[in-house]
């Protein structure tokens, strides 16, 4: 992993280049947040002027071998660049580091002012107001990712409905650990798939944790690793899955909104008209995938690859996702 040491230098080097001779780098310091790249937040000051901006990071300079799904950060940083111009809200990347240069692996980008913690924005009066406007934002949002061109978004994968079945399955039996409940999801899915809708860019990760949200709504749309080309649907249903609402289940959408509101607005800013119940198969799917990756979470505990309390604690909400898709199957036919 990399240091405050190593990248100083290289920064400041930036700094000098991009704001002029006379540019302080201050604040310098390693964010929590990112499980699989490194994040810094610092700021540039120039006359009096501060700019906050926000390092994104290979661990150590250097990108290891990574999940086959996930985009390097030069992708990351054309998608920004990409879903930007098409007004979506993202912050702006000012500088794109190759691999092997003195930084390493990187880019910079303008830090955004927000909340990222899901519990916060669900409780906290400060986001009274946000919640109102969040359903809408994330809507329209969702459909101007949706719009943007595949030829602009750099080199994806693709992933629709079919492919995340055969994957997941693959991963759930490697386990050799038999859950009826993943069994059952597994077989509905299969019998009941829907016809494909037209190939997008999908986010991937659209939830709580991943946006940011000031006082006025949505702020940011961050963490773009696991972005592909795929079915449109898959987001909408992502944001409604049981484990993105903190605790405040009876809405649907997020913990904070409702399903017909977003689509609504989805449709409003020129996303595809769908029913609530086009989103019950990819929220099933949701809740299916995530159960697996919390299997394969206790797994990299268990063998020792990742021993942290957070892999464990994960790992057990196995148990949760099972019982949303009960829930799930429960209300079939009850979604207009």
């Amino acid at each position: 992993m990399g240091t405050g040491n190593q990248i100083e230098k290289p920064l400041a080097d930036w700094a000098h280049a991009h704001f002029g001779a006379g540019a302080q780098l201050v604040s310098l310091k390693r964010l929590s947040g990112g499980a699989s790249q490194e994040t810094w937040a610092f700021d540039v000051e120039t006359s009096g002027a501060s700019t906050p901006l926000i390092l994104r990071r290979a661990p150590g300079g250097a990108a290891a071998a990574r999940a086959s799904e996930a985009v390097s950060l030069a992708t990351e940083a054309v998608l920004l660049a990409a879903t930007g111009k098409a007004a979506v809200r993202v912050p702006e990347v000012l500088h794109v580091s190759p691999p092997g240069s003195e930084l390493g692996e990187a880019f910079i980008m303008r830090r955004v002012a927000g909340e990222t913690l899901g519990r916060k924005i669900l409780r906290d009066e400060e986001f009274t107001l946000a919640r109102t406007r969040l359903t809408r934002d994330c809507g329209e949002a969702l459909a101007r990712i949706h719009a943007v061109p595949l030829t602009s978004s750099g080199p994806l994968p693709r992933s629709l409905g079919a492919d995340q079945i055969a994957k997941y399955e693959t991963i759930y039996q490697s386990f050799n650990l038999p859950r009826p409940v993943l069994e059952l999801a597994f077989a509905w899915l299969k019998a009941n798939a829907p016809d494909p809708a037209e190939p997008v860019l999908v986010h991937g990760d659209f939830r709580l944790g991943n946006l940011i949200v000031n006082q006025d709504g949505l702020g940011a749309v961050l963490d773009w690793e696991l972005a592909h080309i795929g079915d449109p649907r898959e987001d909408i249903a992502w944001l409604c899955v049981n484990s993105w609402r903190f605790g405040h289940t009876e809405k649907r959408v997020g913990g904070f909104g409702d399903l017909p509101e977003l689509l609504d607005a989805y449709a409003a800013a020129g996303g595809q008209r769908f029913a609530p119940s086009e989103i019950d198969w990819w929220e099933i799917m949701g809740s299916l995938k995530w159960g697996v990756m919390c299997m394969t979470m206790y797994g990299a505990y268990k063998t020792g690859a990742d021993p942290s309390v957070e892999r464990a604690a994960i790992g057990r909400r196995v148990s949760e996702n099972e019982i949303d898709l009960i829930n799930l199957f429960e209300g079939l036919g009850r979604h207009a």
